[in-house]
């Protein structure tokens, strides 16, 4: 029953987000307070998507980085500077507009990337590598792009931020590796099976809460709020586009490479973007990766169709110089 239930939100998962983010403002009356809830939440959300996770399988993504290292370069370096660009373009003088589009695009890749490359068939070993190496260097990197690219233009509690990192993505991602290494791989793959629907509905209460969070601002519709819409879907559809580009540069004829870098490269934790903005930051810091939540599984449904379009023109292309 429980596959059953996970398969079908697998086919919901473009509107889960969305439709959390939209229950969160009309609910947020009754939500709002429940924040304290998030990190439990988040930690087991982390602990459930990482079971499939393994020492080995880093082993082996580090010993051919190649992949790796186009994702860290799209996810940390290029992302954030375009944000940062783009960001002021749009929004001269709104530093905290601006440090919530950074924001978005500094935190690590988002575990449902492994549902989107399962889909396509892309490299699990890969997906699951990514994920791991990102989160695990997650306190480090996200304190560390905030600070060279906003600075002391917003307070930043940045020891608080590095200890909540810790306790909702690297502890628990680190316990489920520790329990696939114990128990057998078939074991492990059933726990994750199991806990794979209350991980998505984790998923969708955390985005309800923190939108109920932030309601105040997404509720005031205006050109402004209009324009960071705007902005935020064109960021986040240029994180997936480079992403896939590069990929193609580099490890064209790796299909299934080519698929994990492109989600991974695209997607983004945008639940726990959403926790540290509601946690750390003032609330507008907020509404940028609230309203990234709206985009983000759309994004990948959409650039899974443009991988599918782009595949079947390469194989014309291969069939015509064979004629």
């Amino acid at each position: 029953m429980l596959t059953k239930i996970n398969s079908q939100l697998d086919k919901m998962m473009p509107l889960i987000t969305p439709t959390s983010v939209i229950l969160g403002i009309c609910f947020a009356i009754y939500l709002k307070n429940l924040d304290s809830l998030i990190p439990w939440i988040f930690a087991f959300m982390t602990f459930a998507g990482s079971l499939k996770a393994n020492f080995t399988s880093m082993k082996e993504a580090i010993t051919h980085p190649l992949p790796l290292f186009i994702v860290l370069f799209v996810l940390h370096i290029f992302m954030p500077l375009w944000a940062f660009t783009v960001g002021h373009i749009t929004f001269p003088n709104d530093t905290y507009t601006i440090t919530g589009l950074i924001l978005m695009m500094a935190i690590p890749t988002g575990i449902s990337s492994l549902i989107w490359v399962s889909i396509y068939k892309g490299s699990i070993p890969l997906t699951l590598t990514i994920i791991l190496v990102d989160t695990l260097l997650s306190p480090i990197l996200v304190p560390l792009t905030l600070k060279l690219l906003v600075g002391a233009k917003v307070e930043m509690d940045v020891i608080s931020m590095v200890s909540g990192l810790i306790m909702m993505i690297v502890i628990p991602s680190i316990l489920a590796m520790i329990v696939n290494s114990i128990v057998k791989e078939k074991v492990s793959n059933i726990l994750s099976a199991r806990l794979a629907p209350f991980s998505k509905i984790g998923m969708a209460t955390v985005v309800m809460i923190n939108s109920a969070v932030v309601s105040s601002y997404l509720t005031a519709f205006d050109l402004r709020l209009l324009a960071l819409v705007v902005t935020v879907f064109f960021i986040a559809f240029t994180g997936y586009l480079v992403a896939f580009l590069i990929a193609r540069k580099i490890v064209g004829k790796n299909r299934e490479a080519v698929i994990a870098i492109t989600f991974n490269g695209g997607m983004r934790n945008i639940s726990a973007g959403s926790v540290l903005a509601v946690a750390y930051f003032p609330p507008p810091v907020a509404v940028p990766v609230v309203i990234g939540m709206l985009f983000q599984q759309i994004l990948a449904a959409l650039f899974g169709m443009i991988i599918n379009k782009v595949e079947e023109k390469d194989r014309l292309n291969v069939r015509k110089e064979a004629v």
